[in-house]
Parts: C-alpha cells; structure tokens; sequence
C-alpha cells in the first residue's frame, strides 16, 4: 500500500491539522530513534518521494536509416531521390516525424530499398540512381536516429524464394513416386552440418554492432532505436494454407518463422549492447502476418495487391510500426 504524503494531507486537511500531524510524525521518529539518510533527523522519511520527469522526446533533427521495411517500397507516394531506393510518403519515419511535429528541415530520410549495413557506410547503386552512404547524413547536431537493417545481409528474401523453390521441387519429386521431406527448405540450409542462415544473421549483427557504434561516434547525442521486423507468418502454418495452399510443407513455414525470431533476437541483442533501444514490430504485428485476409494484414503475401511488393508491409503496416516507434520515443 502507497504511504500517504504530506502533500496528498494537505489537501484533505485543514492547514492547522496538517501542521500537528508533521510534527507528531517529527516526534515519532525521534523517540523510536528513527533516522534516514539525513543523519537521523527524520525528514528524510517525512517528505514525498521524487518520482523522476519523463525525458521528452527529441525535437529532432532525424535521421531515418533501413532498407525497404523501411522506406515502404511500392507504398504510395513515393518520394525522394534517388528514385530507385522507392521510399514512400506515408513509411514509418514519415509517420514518426509527423507524430513529434518536426518541420521538414529536422528530417531526413535516407532508407534506401535493397540496402544492407555496408550500404549505410558506402554508396549504393540502385536501378535509378545512386544512394550515398545513409550514415553521412547523421551530424553532431543529429538527436534522432532510427535504423531498419539486417534483413538483407541474413538473405531473408532469399531465403524465402530458396525456400519456395526447394518446397515446388519436393512436390514434384512426390508426383514422381519419391516420398517427400517434412522440411526440405531446412535440409537444404542444413545440408553443410551447418545453420547457413544463423551463420548470416551472426555476421549481420557483428555489422550491426559496428554500426551502432558509428553512429554513436557521428551523432553522440542522439536517442537511437532499432527496429525489428514484423511478424511474416502465423505461429499456426495451417492458417497460411487459403494463401499458399500446399505447396510450402508446414515444417518449413515453421522454419522460416524460426529464423525471423532469430533475426530479430539480434537486434535486440545488437541494440541493447550498444546503449540504444530495440523497437519490437513483431509483437503488435501478430495476427496481422501475410496469411491473414486482406483487410487485416500488415504484410502482402507472395501475390500481393495490386501495386504493392510482395512480402512486403503496405500502408496499414507502416502506420503500426510508426505507432510502436512513438510509443517508444515518448517513453
């Protein structure tokens, strides 16, 4: 039970009584031998505790770092150059600079589609221009910094296309009288006696790990959270079957799950080690994965709608991780 301050008696009692009580509580004290950090004088007991002030969230400038989860690939208007990083109006750190009130001069974004870490500190070339290194746009003066990055470097997209290939293959080997495997997409990735895909998401978060720390050295006052990625696929595979039917076995629906746990876990871990704040997407994303029905996912499945990337967030997907950002901005 919360113990009641002199400032919540003040305001039930009148100015005589709440002076006789202070000083009973004195009193008290000082015949039980009651002392505080004061040297025993009893006022340390007596006054209300200070709870701390919430920080306020940083009036920017911002700088938006990521890949394509992050510019909001295919998502209407598309902004910015260069053209071919097809960063959109509406993407999450849009959202974010809208949500803080930050005029356009105290934001920028330069998220770029295709991107990996090593993009972030060299140029990029896309197919309609070239992006320069995302991290040159961090200054001392930079108090806001958000990164969207590993997916690529782990090959995650490849990962799914390899894992739809070696599922269409497996199917047709069982129309041919051969038995077909629980998983072939994780045999394929196990095949080496090694995990090939946790070996790239290791070596995506020890580039991650540098990076945090180049953007600490760039911009040493600024607030930096990583974002996660948001939930691909329901927990049950069982519910992908309207969207994918049976050509993708459910043991490997379950493994591609695993792996985007394990991309995220780095991130986390990443971000956590070096002092920022990890912004989870895949939690508030849950049930809103790309088998879900059209009006309730955040993420286009394999054929998505019209206009919009496959495997990809869409509009309604961007709004959610935005929101989940300034949740975490504003403490």
């Amino acid at each position: 039970m919360r113990t009641t301050t002199r400032a919540t008696m003040s305001r039930t009692m009148r100015p005589t009584a709440a002076l006789t009580a202070g000083l009973a509580a004195l009193l008290l004290a000082g015949c039980t031998g009651a002392g505080g950090a004061d040297g025993g004088s009893g006022f340390a007991g007596a006054l209300p505790a200070k709870s701390p002030k919430p920080t306020p969230p940083p009036t920017g400038p911002y700088v938006a770092l990521g890949d394509s989860y992050t510019a909001g690939l295919k998502i209407a208007p598309q902004v910015g150059e260069p053209t071919g990083c097809a960063r959109s109006g509406v993407n999450y750190p849009s959202l974010v600079a809208k949500g803080l009130g930050l005029a356009a001069d105290k934001f920028q974004d330069v998220s770029c589609s295709g991107a990996r870490t090593g993009d972030l500190t060299g140029a990029q070339e896309t197919d309609h221009g070239t992006n320069p290194p995302q991290l040159d746009a961090l200054t001392p003066a930079t108090r806001l910094v958000t990164v969207g990055i590993g997916g690529n470097d782990a090959g995650f997209m490849e990962v799914v296309k390899e894992c739809a290939k070696e599922n269409l293959v497996d199917a047709v080997k069982g129309m041919v009288g051969a038995s077909r495997a629980a998983s072939p997409c994780r045999e394929h990735y196990a095949s080496g006696g090694t995990d090939q895909v946790q070996r790239k998401v290791d070596a995506a978060g020890e580039q991650l790990g540098r990076i945090l720390q180049d953007i600490k050295h760039r911009s040493p006052q600024a607030r930096v959270y990583v974002i996660g990625y948001p939930t691909l696929l329901p927990s049950d595979p069982e519910a992908c079957r309207p969207v994918l039917g049976k050509t993708v076995a459910g043991g490997d629906l379950g493994f591609l799950s695993e792996k985007e746990q394990q991309l995220n876990g780095m991130l986390k871990k990443r971000a956590e080690g070096a002092g920022a704040v990890f912004v989870d997407a895949a939690s508030p994303s849950a049930g809103h994965d790309m088998c879900a029905g059209e009006a309730t996912r955040w993420v286009e499945p394999p054929f998505p709608a019209p206009g919009l990337a496959a495997i990809h967030p869409n509009a309604k997907g961007q709004e959610a991780v935005a929101a989940a950002v300034l949740k975490a901005v504003r403490g």
